[in-house]
C-alpha cells in the first residue's frame, strides 16, 4: 500500500483519488491547502487524512510515501523539488512544468534524491493509446500525425465578464497550449520523438496568454499538424495517416476508440477494453514503479517530458508568451 498526499483540492485532484483508490494499493493519507478550512472540507470526502497548510512539514513526514502534485503549474517544480529533496515520490500533473529549464531541475533532483518523477499524462497510458502504438506498424509509413484538442473552457465566460481566473492568468503559467495542446503534443513526441522544427500560432487574450493556436510539427519524411483551444469548441477526431491506412482516435485527451482505416475499404477495429477511469492508469502505472523499486516510467519518461517542455517553449517564443517563470 502506497501512502500518498495531495496538493490541491481542485476537481482534477478528486477525479485523482477517486480512480487511484480503485487500484487498492492506494491510501490518501494527507493533502496540502492553503487554508485549513479548505482542506478540511476537501479531506472531509475521503475519510479525513490529516491535512497540512504547511508544505515542508508535509514533505518532512515519515507517514507519507509519495506525493501527487495538482497545483498551478507555475507552482509544480518548487513544490516538487522540495518534496523529493526529502525523499518523496512525485507525480505530477501535466505540464510538468513552466519551462525547460525547470523540467531540467526537477529530473535533476529525482536522480539526486534517488526518487521517481513521472508526468501525469493520463492518455498515453491508456490501453487504447497503448492498441494504437502496438498497430502503428500496419498503416505502412506514417507521413502525417493530425489532432485536434478545442474544448470551450467555462472560465472564459467570467474571462469576459472581467474576471480573470487561474485558466487564464500569465502568473500561473497557464492558457490553451498548456492545458489542452499538452494533450496533443505528448502522445506525438511518443510516437514519433522530438519533431526537427516546429512552426507555431496563437489567438492571445488581453490578459496576456493563448486562448487557442495551432503548430506544425516537421520531421524529415512527414509533418504533426496541432490545433488546441479553450474558447471554441471541436468534434474532430485525430488521425495518424499512413501510405497503407489510417488510424483514427476518437478523443485524443482519453482514448476510448481507435480504428484502422485501410486503402482497400476494409475497417480493423483496435479499441481494448478499458473499464476503470481514465485516470486510474496513470495511478496504477506509477503505483506499480513505486513497487518494484523503479525511478522512471518507460511510457512517460523523463526524455519525453523534457522534449515535450522544450516544445512547448519554443512553440510560445514563436507566438510571444512568456510567463513570470521564465524570467527566473
Amino acid at each position: 500500500m502506497i501512502r500518498f498526499a495531495t496538493i490541491g483540492t481542485n476537481w482534477i485532484t478528486e477525479r485523482f483519488i477517486q480512480a487511484a483508490l480503485e487500484t487498492e494499493q492506494f491510501a490518501f493519507t494527507a493533502v496540502y491547502s492553503r487554508t485549513e478550512q479548505k482542506g478540511r472540507e476537501f479531506a472531509a470526502k475521503f475519510g479525513d487524512p490529516k491535512v497540512y497548510t504547511d508544505l515542508v512539514a508535509l514533505a518532512s513526514s515519515t507517514d507519507i510515501d509519495a506525493v501527487y502534485i495538482a497545483s498551478p503549474n507555475s507552482l509544480h517544480a518548487e513544490q516538487a523539488i522540495l518534496l523529493m529533496d526529502h525523499g518523496k515520490h512525485v507525480l505530477c500533473e501535466k505540464p510538468m512544468a513552466s519551462n525547460a529549464a525547470e523540467v531540467r531541475r526537477m529530473i535533476e533532483a529525482a536522480r539526486r534524491n534517488d526518487v521517481l518523477l513521472m508526468e501525469a499524462l493520463k492518455s498515453t497510458l491508456m490501453p487504447n493509446f497503448r492498441a494504437v502504438h502496438d498497430n502503428l506498424y500496419k498503416i505502412g509509413r506514417v507521413r502525417r500525425y493530425f489532432s485536434s484538442y478545442c474544448q470551450y473552457s467555462s472560465r472564459f465566460d467570467a474571462f469576459k465578464q472581467g474576471k480573470v481566473m487561474n485558466a487564464f492568468n500569465p502568473a500561473f503559467s497557464n492558457g490553451a497550449l498548456m492545458d489542452l495542446g499538452i494533450y496533443c503534443i505528448y502522445p506525438m513526441v511518443t510516437l514519433f520523438g522530438k519533431p526537427e522544427s516546429v512552426q507555431a500560432s496563437a489567438v492571445m487574450l488581453s490578459s496576456g496568454v493563448d486562448g487557442e493556436g495551432s503548430l506544425i510539427a516537421r520531421y524529415p519524411d512527414m509533418d504533426g499538424v496541432i490545433m488546441y483551444s479553450k474558447i471554441t469548441d471541436s468534434y474532430l477526431p485525430t488521425e495518424i495517416q499512413g501510405e497503407n491506412g489510417t488510424i483514427v482516435i476518437d478523443r485524443i485527451n482519453q482514448p476510448y476508440e481507435a480504428k484502422i482505416l485501410y486503402r482497400d475499404g476494409t475497417t480493423e477495429e483496435l479499441t481494448r477494453s478499458q473499464p476503470q477511469e481514465s485516470m486510474y492508469y496513470e495511478a496504477l502505472e506509477f503505483i506499480e514503479l513505486v513497487q518494484s523499486g523503479q525511478r522512471e516510467s518507460q511510457i512517460n519518461t523523463h526524455a519525453r517530458s523534457l522534449a515535450v517542455a522544450e516544445l512547448m517553449e519554443e512553440t510560445r517564443r514563436q507566438f510571444g508568451l512568456r510567463y513570470p517563470a521564465d524570467e527566473a
